[in-house]
């Protein structure tokens, strides 16, 4: 777990991250998460890219078999139990909300973007529209500030406490690139 300020993310870390994304990290300032084995899980983004395009997502999950199961509560519509938990639970909505101000903390502490100023991310803070983002946060800043992000990762069939890479070196053509 590590919070911004960040340390600038080493060339391996950043390879390794391509590879989990199956495209060049972009924007990348930090990892926020590691597994196990210490491979990067989740990477922190820069609230404007180097082309000038605003990014909200500080808190991005790269780490494949995270994704992954994070895409089957997707699939199998555990937002939508999310969001009617949201509409239930009043202190649930005040935590949440509380986690959105969390994650605009961290954020701004990095710079402000007028245009995304007050965005955060994952549908925070009225709803739940990414569970990536949500979990992402909740590996980043640890248990007991995103609630439904921490919901989602006990429900998830991956968890941070067992390895689950499958690629962490660059094959030989990724490294040529």
């Amino acid at each position: 777990m590590v919070r911004p300020p960040f340390d600038e993310p080493d060339p391996k870390d950043l390879e390794v991250v391509s590879i989990q994304l199956g495209r060049p990290a972009r924007g990348v300032i930090g990892i926020a998460a590691r597994c196990r084995c210490g491979a990067p899980t989740v990477v922190a983004t820069a609230p404007q890219l180097e082309d000038g395009t605003p990014f909200p997502t500080l808190y991005y999950l790269s780490h494949p078999a995270a994704t992954a199961a994070v895409s089957q509560l997707e699939a199998n519509g555990q937002m939508a139990s999310f969001n009617d938990l949201l509409f239930q639970d009043e202190r649930l909505r005040l935590e949440y909300r509380n986690a959105h101000e969390s994650y605009l903390r961290d954020r701004e502490s990095l710079g402000v973007v007028h245009e995304i100023e007050g965005i955060s991310a994952g549908g925070m803070p009225t709803r739940v529209k990414c569970l990536h983002a949500l979990v992402a946060h909740s590996l980043a800043v640890g248990a007991g500030i995103n609630p439904i992000g921490d919901r989602a990762l006990e429900l998830a069939t991956w968890s941070p406490d067992e390895c689950a890479c499958q690629l962490t070196e660059p094959t030989q053509s990724q490294a040529d690139r």
